[in-house]
């Protein structure tokens, strides 16, 4: 963050802590450095950086250009963002210590990269759990941290982090080389899987390879995978994906991957009290209607574009869906409190009831459909699907 203040920038106050020596400066620390700048005169300039390591184009991208912009102008020049995607500033895995530190102000984080800083929020993240709408996990993971204590201290107080708001990858269907209609037929095939995405495909009879996702498309191309799953359905489109696994079969794992927008603490606290109303009158703009709004004509522009070059929509009949439940859940997220939550001091099965109270309350008004949901009420009904 650099301030403008009537004497002093918070460059240059670093260029003279630095000046002072490496040790002075690693005595001061980022809290102290965010303090000192603080105590300006009122009309301060506040310039942030937003660091990520995904592209603009990426549905998260997108909604956190929308939330910064609006911040921007809503704050009337007040706040201003630099915003570094793609890693540019940080490579994957040094975005949280990053912000927790003040080396960057603002990122946005997906909990597998970071297991052992974040193990309580990993239980925010699951398939075939009856979530099946990407807009009731948003709800679910903001009412979390908004009344159990014990996730909003594994930020705040673990990680210097303010949480300002939550987001998530939305569905991710499976990307077949070859149609497959059953569970079985997933034995032994390759398939890329992202965190606990691996892991379920590991569940399914199917081996969970971890690929960079910027290598995925070249995996499929050789041959070195068979499928793609734990993968965002929109960035998948971007990537062109369907060229390779045109295949696209819906199998009712329900909403993927929960992320969180953090600020470094310190600096959310040193704002002042119009500002901090600035970032959370947005945030709650973005869980009453603008992600609902902006996902919903993502995933349908995909679509399009998926059907247009040829790929193929299905879906698995429900006795296959309950089957492939049933070999995930409640394993899944019992080894999850087992493993994770209770050698970290929390009380996982807790955890979990809470959070299957707040799916079964916010499916019931859910509305982001899922892609075959699209094709379905698009293009299936019309006689114009596969």
């Amino acid at each position: 963050m650099r301030e403008k203040t009537g004497k002093i920038s918070r460059r240059g106050f670093l260029r003279s802590a630095t000046a002072i020596g490496a040790g002075a400066f690693a005595l001061m620390g980022p809290r102290a450095i965010i303090t000192a700048a603080a105590q300006g005169k009122s009309g301060k300039v506040w310039t942030m950086k937003y660091d990520c390591y995904i592209t603009s184009t990426a549905p998260t991208a997108q909604l956190d250009n929308w939330f910064l912009d609006t911040v921007a102008e809503r704050s009337k020049g007040q706040v201003k963002f630099e915003k570094y995607w793609a890693s540019s500033l940080h490579k994957v895995g040094e975005h949280l210590p990053a912000v927790r530190d003040g080396l960057s102000e603002i990122s946005m984080i997906s909990y597998g990269y970071y297991p052992a800083m974040v193990p309580l929020s990993r239980g925010l993240e699951w398939y075939f759990m009856g979530c099946d709408h990407a807009d009731t996990l948003l709800k679910v993971c903001r009412d979390m941290y908004a009344t159990y204590q014990p996730l909003r201290d594994e930020w705040e107080k673990k990680n210097n982090c303010k949480v300002l708001y939550f987001t998530n990858w939305d569905y991710c269907p499976l990307f077949m080389k070859k149609p497959i209609s059953k569970v079985e037929e997933l034995k032994g095939l390759r398939i890329r899987g992202y965190g606990v995405g691996a892991e379920t495909i590991d569940r399914l009879g199917g081996r969970g390879m971890p690929v960079v996702a910027g290598e995925v498309y070249q995996a499929l191309e050789r041959g070195i995978l068979d499928g793609v799953f734990a993968f965002c359905f929109i960035t998948a489109e971007k990537m062109k994906l369907y060229e390779q696994a045109p295949n696209i079969i819906e199998i009712g794992a329900g909403a993927h991957a929960p992320t969180t927008v953090v600020m470094n603490l310190d600096l959310w606290n040193s704002l002042p009290k119009d500002l901090k109303d600035v970032f959370e009158m947005t945030a709650n703009d973005i869980y009453e209607w603008k992600y609902l709004e902006l996902y919903s004509k993502l995933l349908e522009e995909s679509l399009d574009i998926m059907m247009d070059k040829g790929a193929k929509f299905t879906k698995w009949s429900d006795e296959e869906i309950k089957k492939a439940t049933a070999m995930v859940q409640p394993a899944q997220v019992n080894d999850w409190a087992e493993k994770v939550a209770k050698p970290a001091g929390y009380n996982g099965y807790e955890f979990l009831d809470k959070v299957r109270a707040l799916i079964a309350k916010y499916e019931a008004e859910a509305k982001l459909k899922n892609p075959y949901e699209i094709y379905e009420s698009k293009y299936l009904k019309k006689g114009t699907g596969a």
